[in-house]
């Protein structure tokens, strides 16, 4: 098992996840975040941190998908290990669902 980043983070982003692992496994999309499998060590101080609920094992329903997901652009993305700073218009976004579709940009973030 490891935990990966779902649905409810795209176009919000918060980032309070990033600041508690232990392992610096979060990579950054433009809106979006991922969390590298291969680096994940499975101690899930991350999912409580989430405001959004959007970080979840990879054992509930969709796991497969965002596994997929989390793993292509955890290869592509930035590492980052320091909370940088939300999209300004997050809470805009924050109760929406089917995000993915609708915005996610395959984009990378800046990586701060």
């Amino acid at each position: 098992m490891t935990y990966i980043v779902t649905d409810p983070c795209v176009k919000c982003k918060f980032m309070d996840c990033v600041e508690v692992c232990p392992v610096d496994c979060f990579y950054e999309g433009e809106n979006f975040l991922v969390i590298n499998p291969d680096e994940c060590i499975d101690c899930g101080v991350c999912e409580p941190e989430c405001p959004v609920d959007a970080i979840k094992p990879d054992t509930e329903d969709e796991g497969t998908k965002w596994l997929e997901i989390n793993t292509k652009y955890a290869a592509v993305w930035p590492n980052i290990s320091e909370k940088g700073t939300p999209p300004a218009d997050r809470e805009e976004y924050e109760r929406e669902t089917g995000k993915y579709e609708k915005y996610f940009s395959e984009k990378p973030g800046d990586g701060k």
